[in-house]
């Protein structure tokens, strides 16, 4: 066969060529389900341009889903002054200065951003550092005021912060008027900045839930729409319930109010002491289809990757995966109480993707069926996922010589440290163009994956008729969307005597490391019901060859570290290949999805010891091997 860009093909055999249209199947675009007729208009006659008349993603979109700046409780008190309107700006590629009066740029600009202040009292905490009248009113408020006045805006976040997670925050901070006209000048910055075309701000905001006092269970909640609909009711917040169930409904009465579109995205399973992903409801209750069906609706993403630790798997789960170990805080909750045995396998995102095989054999949805993202979850306004441009993870973690042995939480059982916050992460997105919509309709369908940072461009399609002339096209998305489904996609039936193939590319980030390799994950259930994984390394730099365990050779390390610098010269800035399941049994649930590995680079830390002269202990890191999570494909037989 030609190379896919060469066809002109007329929309009626473009229409044969897609197994999903021949079977008279619905097909997901940009705009949802599209029956045949419906496809037929989406996939005009071609021309000879091979450019003209596309309707399916070709550019990728980076932005950052998490993001707080001062207006939030835990970012203002310790001392953030950036708001909303300034981490917009900065999004967008402008200098600012940062809390500390260091200026600060993106190398580049992104895309898009979400500003996600905490729900509960946003905007208040620069009302409380100002002396509001009315606030000041309370005892307990102005004792927070005096606290930030004389210099101790950590010791004041941290007894708000108490006070939020045992239901004892003062009424005035929760006064539905105040919180409405705060949400209404964020909606209206959002406004002010969002440019369709060019830049996309969306409307966005975190609901906060501690269970227990420090079981972190957050949840992004992000909107389709514009200020119009988002003004009709304030956020949510966990003054009202830290019930993830009862966010849920309030999400749908608000659909069903405005006619607007909301999803939510959790993160930071690592931190919620065994209860991100338990397989009980939130009051220990069995969980139902229903409450899966909740789950699966509202939370179609999850952030797999940001400043507090690496969410995608974990060394004690999975001991054959030579990279399971990056970017770990797997000690503690928020609270920094300890973990006992059994909490780390409720946490993870590869075992809850393997569990939700089994919970949709059981319920008949799976609620664990989610792609990935990734965010900063900076709460100092500024969104840097740059090794080299690294602002922290608030402002008193800010750039300086000393804040990688700041203590970020310090407890007498636990003690985690500045150097072990990630410089992480950003979301690409497959969106047909650069507006509110099409990015959030990117996200609900699960055609987004995650970086830790580099703006690499990663491809993966799943299907059964892929074979290695794919690999070898200029344009492998003509023969992934004509031929299979996307990341975030579903298998249809296997086909009697086929197994899966995958088309794989990526393509390095200009200013960051050449890639190592490209690797396919499985996830699959037997007919016991035990659950199983597998990583397959599916293309590589070089002529290495796996050895006699099946692993693959490292590909080195070209960095020098005493000047935070590497070469290029190993590694490919690209990859693409197809690859077929070796193991593949058309009886059995399954997932898969990739993960692109970097070459070593210098980590944040190593630039750190160079700019201030420093010398850090041995357990500190200096190198590391960014990633890319693309979101999974699933094959679920008979469907």
């Amino acid at each position: 066969m030609k190379t896919t860009h060469k066809l002109n093909l007329i929309a009626a055999a473009l229409v044969l060529s897609l197994p999903a249209f021949a079977q008279n199947k619905p097909v997901v675009t940009d705009q949802g389900e599209m029956n045949v007729e419906a496809a037929a208009k989406a996939f005009p006659k071609r021309g000879f341009s091979p450019y003209a008349n596309r309707n399916y993603p070709t550019r990728v979109l980076w932005g950052d889903e998490h993001v707080h700046t001062g207006w939030s409780v835990d970012a203002g008190a310790f001392g953030a002054t950036l708001g909303p309107e300034e981490a917009v700006r900065f999004a967008r590629g402008e200098q600012v200065k940062s809390s500390l009066g260091e200026p600060a740029k993106l190398s580049r600009p992104l895309d898009w951003v979400v500003i996600t202040d905490h729900s509960d009292a946003a905007g208040v905490i620069f009302e409380i550092r100002d002396g509001n009248p009315t606030l000041m009113r309370d005892p307990l408020i102005k004792k927070w005021h005096d606290m930030m006045a004389a210099g101790k805006g950590v010791e004041a976040a941290s007894e708000m912060i108490s006070a939020q997670s045992n239901n004892k925050v003062p009424a005035a901070m929760k006064d539905p008027k105040l919180a409405l006209t705060i949400w209404q000048k964020n909606t209206a910055i959002m406004e002010k900045y969002n440019e369709p075309g060019r830049f996309s701000a969306l409307i966005g905001y975190e609901w906060t839930s501690n269970a227990g006092g420090g079981d972190n269970l957050h949840r992004n909640v992000i909107y389709r729409d514009g200020k119009d609909k988002a003004d009709q009711a304030i956020p949510m917040t966990t003054f009202d319930s830290e019930n993830p169930e009862d966010l849920w409904k309030w999400m749908a009465k608000w659909e069903e109010k405005t006619g607007g579109s909301l999803l939510a995205i959790p993160h930071n399973g690592n931190l919620s002491n065994g209860k991100m992903f338990a397989l009980t409801t939130f009051q220990g209750n069995p969980l139902t289809r229903e409450w899966a069906e909740s789950r699966a609706k509202w939370e179609p993403m999850y952030e797999i990757t940001q400043i507090k630790g690496d969410g995608e798997t974990q060394p004690s789960l999975s001991p054959t995966d030579e990279f399971a170990n990056f970017e770990k805080w797997d000690k503690a909750n928020l609270a920094g109480v300890p973990k006992t045995a059994g909490m780390l396998e409720r946490e993870y995102a590869r075992q809850a993707l393997k569990e939700g095989l089994k919970l949709e054999e059981k319920l008949g949805v799976n609620p664990f069926k989610f792609g990935f993202v990734s965010g900063t979850d900076t709460h100092t306004g500024l969104t840097t996922a740059e090794e080299d441009n690294f602002f922290g993870k608030h402002t008193g973690v800010e750039p300086s010589a000393h804040r990688w042995e700041h203590a970020v939480i310090k407890t007498p059982q636990v003690n985690i440290l500045g150097w072990q916050m990630a410089a992480a992460g950003y979301t690409g997105v497959w969106a047909t163009e650069n507006t509110r919509a099409s990015i959030w309709d990117a996200l609900k369908r699960k055609e987004a994956y995650s970086t830790t940072g580099p703006r690499m461009t990663v491809r993966f399609f799943g299907g059964w008729d892929f074979d290695a002339k794919d690999a070898q096209t200029r344009l492998p998305a003509e023969a992934g969307y004509s031929k299979g489904v996307p990341m975030g996609g579903d298998l249809q039936q296997a086909p009697a005597g086929k197994a899966p193939t995958f088309l794989v590319a990526a393509l390095k980030d200009p200013m960051s490391g050449n890639l190592d390799r490209y690797q396919i994950i499985k996830g699959w259930m037997d007919a016991k019901g035990e659950l199983h994984e597998k990583v397959y390394d599916v293309a590589w730099s070089g002529d290495r060859k796996p050895g006699a365990n099946g692993k693959l050779p490292p590909v080195g390390n070209t960095v020098d570290v005493p000047n935070a610098t590497w070469t290029n010269t190993i590694g490919s800035p690209e990859l693409i290949a197809v690859w077929k399941d070796p193991q593949f049994d058309p009886a059995q649930r399954a997932f898969y999805y990739g993960r692109v590995i970097e070459i070593p680079t210098p980590r944040w830390t190593a630039y750190e010891a160079k700019r201030y002269n420093i010398q850090m202990p041995k357990e500190v890191p200096m190198t590391l091997q960014e990633r890319g999570y693309t979101s999974p494909i699933w094959y679920t037989p008979g469907k």
